[in-house]
């Protein structure tokens, strides 16, 4: 596939690494010299320097040959202006970041569309989204939803108490319901293990789950983890993420929301139907502990400062919140996670390129989900008529080393892959595996 990507900043870059190792061929244009010759220096594409506006630039990368442009630069009004033009001089789709919500709203896609735009991402409702998920899962660091939920990846970090610390995965796979859910990957320190019978839970592990929904409840308590929602839940920022985490939960949580900025204190008081919202500075210990934030299940750092998201919810924690999460822009900090304390890292570059990527799609990949702070990917493939992998129950295909057959879905109905499954035509499967192991599973559902 031929990929034009405008924008060689966080997301242009990790866009290119993604995809330029799976063999599209890719060209990166940004006005900026400096990140033209860094994309070109650390990845396999071809740079462009100059404006993906201009129309000579883009004849200059080929667009009519073009499949796909990514519009993701920081500036909205160069996406959505280099994604319409892009589609004029003979792109075959267009995709374009933005950073306001009108654009999103469904009576204004069609309009869209009709000047060349395929698809729109809003970063800011991705991460709003996201983390209104690891609220309702209190007990979780990550979630991820297959099939609109049919099956759930959940991040949970291993502490003493939980039954199975100590246990091996053949000992967990014979006490426990071993059908209902699979441990496909352990984050130990700075290390990433895909697990096999012998490996062993320890403590501060964070281990990742597949299971289905009606599932969670045994797989909390095997964890050691309480499946309660949050009730009381403070968030630091009333910006656009703020505002929209704050309007998803707020008729079902009690929610105080903390913004510095007087005039927009007064607008978000306007918005929000049942959010106390209160103007003051979160840094401020003697706020915290004035609004009750000992009192708090939850607390949520979603400010444009990186530095204050993290230090808020370290004070947070310290002060008894059950659950943090802060939202870093700094890709760098995402390792340090739990290392220093924190539950969740939200990145909204890393979101806005993950849902990007699940658009350039290989043959029958469906989609291809990258973990915070974990080296091990996550696919979704389909499974084409005639795969070698409906040959042979799963226990005897050449499975590459360090690869996990986690669950499939098939119609309406989500389920955990064991050894005796046959998959048929078909199937979605999720599969959770270092990245060189690609091409060889590729080969399996093909």
């Amino acid at each position: 596939m031929k990929i034009i990507i405008s924008g060689a900043g966080e997301v242009g870059m990790y866009l290119a690494k993604e995809l330029s190792l799976e063999e599209h061929d890719i060209t990166v244009i940004d006005i900026d010299p400096a990140k033209i010759e860094i994309v070109e220096n650390t990845t396999d594409v071809i740079g462009i320097k100059g404006s993906s506006t201009s129309f000579r630039v883009l004849r200059e990368a080929q667009i009519e040959d073009t499949d796909l442009v990514l519009a993701v630069t920081s500036v909205e009004a160069v996406n959505l202006s280099t994604a319409i033009i892009a589609k004029k001089l003979g792109a075959k789709k267009a995709i374009a970041r933005v950073s306001h919500a009108e654009y999103i709203h469904p009576e204004n896609r069609s309009e869209l569309n009709e000047l060349g735009i395929d698809f729109i991402i809003y970063p800011e409702e991705l991460v709003a989204n996201e983390i209104s998920q690891l609220i309702k899962r209190a007990a979780a660091s990550d979630v991820v939803e297959f099939e609109k939920g049919k099956l759930i990846l959940l991040g949970i970090r291993v502490d003493r108490n939980a039954p199975i610390f100590r246990k091996s995965m053949m000992q967990i796979g014979n006490e426990f319901s071993a059908n209902k859910f699979r441990i496909v990957a352990i984050k130990r320190m700075m290390r990433t293990i895909i697990p096999s019978g012998d490996d062993v839970i320890m403590e501060g592990d964070q281990i990742f789950v597949l299971t289905t929904q009606p599932e969670i409840p045994e797989i909390m308590r095997i964890t050691g983890k309480d499946n309660s929602v949050l009730q009381n839940i403070m968030i630091l920022g009333g910006g656009r993420i703020g505002r929209k985490i704050a309007k998803n939960l707020e008729k079902e949580i009690n929610i105080k929301l903390i913004e510095s900025n007087e005039e927009k204190t007064t607008e978000l008081a306007d918005y929000l139907e049942n959010t106390l919202v209160i103007k003051g500075d979160g840094r401020n210990i003697d706020l915290l502990a004035q609004e009750g934030i000992v009192d708090m299940d939850g607390f949520i750092a979603v400010t444009e400062n990186a530095e204050t998201n993290i230090i808020t919810c370290l004070m947070a924690k310290h002060l008894g919140a059950k659950k943090t999460i802060a939202q870093v822009d700094n890709i760098d900090y995402i390792p340090l996670t739990h290392t220093i304390g924190l539950d969740s890292l939200i990145n909204k570059k890393l979101i806005a390129a993950n849902t990007i990527s699940r658009f350039v799609k290989k043959t029958n990949l469906i989609s291809n989900i990258t973990i915070f702070g974990v080296d091990t990917e996550v696919w979704e493939f389909i499974v084409s008529e005639g795969a070698a992998a409906t040959k042979k129950p799963v226990k005897d295909l050449k499975i590459p080393k360090n690869v996990i057959f986690g669950g499939a879905v098939r119609g309406d109905e989500g389920f955990i892959i064991v050894g005796d499954t046959i998959l048929q035509p078909g199937d979605k499967v999720v599969v959770f595996a270092f990245p060189e192991a690609y091409n060889k599973l590729e080969k399996l559902f093909k």
